[in-house]
């Protein structure tokens, strides 16, 4: 069971300390990747505030194509290098837009968005996928916030057998 309660006490850097424990007893109980990646989701969407989209895009025959989310009904593919999420697979790295409409390219899924958190989800040198949080707030997403979901998505490679998916 999932304990939301201890986040009302919390600072921000707490609550994301507390996202990564509730993540790694996700992982660490269960062992279907696609119930996993739904739960991590529902964890992120549970812990931080202000998202509009919240969830996964997974390669399949070299593009991305919808995972599990969290939010509005979002685009079904995504060819690489296009968009927030193709740039970020592309390029390798992590893509933190502070205005998607100043970005070349911007793929509107939903037009509330303004600010966009993409993570590359890369094991073994091997790209398969991206996290990526949407807000319709501008310059939403924050360095430490960055920071955090790098290690969620470290933590999901350290569980998650990709190939499985």
């Amino acid at each position: 069971m999932f304990k939301l309660e201890p986040l009302k006490k919390m600072n921000i850097e707490e609550k994301y300390k507390y996202m990564l424990i509730l993540l790694e007893g996700q992982l660490s109980s269960e062992k279907d990747p696609l119930a996993n990646l739904s739960n991590a989701g529902a964890i992120i969407n549970a812990v931080l505030d202000r998202l509009n989209w919240a969830g996964f895009y997974l390669m399949r025959n070299e593009e991305l194509v919808l995972g599990p989310f969290q939010g509005l009904p979002a685009c079904n593919r995504i060819k690489i290098g296009n968009g927030v999420c193709g740039t970020a697979v592309s390029q390798r790295k992590v893509q933190r837009i502070s205005n998607v409409h100043e970005f070349l390219g911007h793929i509107a899924c939903d037009s509330a968005s303004n600010s966009e958190l993409v993570i590359p989800i890369i094991k073994d040198d091997k790209v398969y996928g991206v996290l990526d949080l949407d807000s319709p707030e501008l310059d939403r997403f924050t360095e430490l916030e960055e920071i955090y979901l790098v290690k969620f998505v470290e933590k999901l490679n350290k569980y998650i057998n990709w190939e499985e998916l």
